[in-house]
């Protein structure tokens, strides 16, 4: 099968790369929306790295049988897309999901069958300026998937930095420890990247969150050796950078704590393996939430 229709859902950070990077390619190229959202995608496109796109605009009825979807949603809007991606789906569409995590393909392949998903992930460090989206397209590490020659033929015509692998779960384990390690230590704090290098305190954290996941992984039968040496690093960012935990407290958003400590304490419990580090973690941001809600403005 030649892919010719790709529908992505969720057109934020990780969205915008994919729609950066497939516009140039010679397919119908989408993005899913409904009610508010649709209309104001439709009216204003996708603003990324200040140059505007627009993509078609469907909804997931009008989506119905693309060759590929690209799921690039937060972790905590997936429950209440799934009828919207079992809509979009028909027997021959794969789907690629590059949400942060370990377990989202699991999630959505129990709702419409796991031969259709495609394993992969993604390292974009991308954030938002106005009403847009701001990333560096030459330092973008980008997709890591398992084989698969249809979407090889699509990405190779694309802008898109993207690799496959044999070892896709190491990978995305790897990723999950990047993200583990580097997310949550900073949105405690409310400091930059630069904290990683500039204080033993924020790295002893860091070592702490770190040692209770590559536990879990081992228990699980997990090698992230096996993964390429570039899985252990992210995209180039300076001091200041600010990754998605951290930017979702400072937009008083609910953050993706539950997908990052969240499942490791849920995995730690069922494996017999304490994570101490990552249940105090888990609670100072759910408290932290707590209070961009406004819990604690007492009178």
């Amino acid at each position: 099968m030649t892919i010719k229709t790709v529908a992505i859902l969720g057109a934020g950070a990780v969205g915008s790369y994919c729609i950066y990077g497939l516009s140039k390619c010679d397919i119908q190229l989408s993005v899913i929306a409904k009610d508010e959202r649709y209309e104001r995608l439709k009216r204003n496109g996708c603003l990324i790295n200040k140059v505007t796109y627009h993509p078609e605009v469907l909804t997931p009825k009008e989506a119905h049988g693309v060759d590929l979807l690209i799921v690039c949603l937060k972790y905590n809007a997936l429950p209440d897309a799934l009828e919207d991606i079992q809509q979009i789906v028909d027997e021959h569409t794969l789907v690629m999901s590059l949400m942060n995590g370990v377990d989202s393909e699991q999630i959505i392949g129990n709702q419409i069958g796991m031969q259709h998903m495609i394993y992969s992930l993604i390292k974009v460090a991308s954030h938002k300026e106005g009403n847009g989206y701001v990333f560096d397209p030459e330092t973008t590490i980008g997709i890591v998937l398992e084989k698969n020659e249809e979407i090889d033929e699509l990405l190779s015509q694309s802008d898109l930095h993207y690799r496959m692998t044999s070892y896709i779960q190491e990978e995305i384990w790897s990723k999950f420890r990047l993200n583990v390690t580097k997310n949550l230590p900073q949105a405690i704090l409310g400091a930059g990247v630069g904290c990683y290098s500039d204080s033993d305190h924020v790295k002893a954290i860091q070592s702490g969150l770190k040692d209770e996941l590559e536990t879990i992984a081992k228990a699980k039968g997990i090698d992230m050796s096996r993964a390429d040496p570039s899985a252990t690093r992210g995209s180039a960012v300076p001091k200041t950078a600010r990754y998605s935990t951290l930017q979702d407290l400072d937009a008083k958003r609910h953050t993706e704590i539950d997908m990052f400590s969240g499942a490791i304490m849920k995995m730690g419990k069922e494996l017999n393996i304490p994570t101490p580090y990552n249940e105090f973690v888990y609670h100072i941001i759910k408290a932290m939430e707590e209070k961009n809600d406004g819990l604690f403005d007492y009178k």
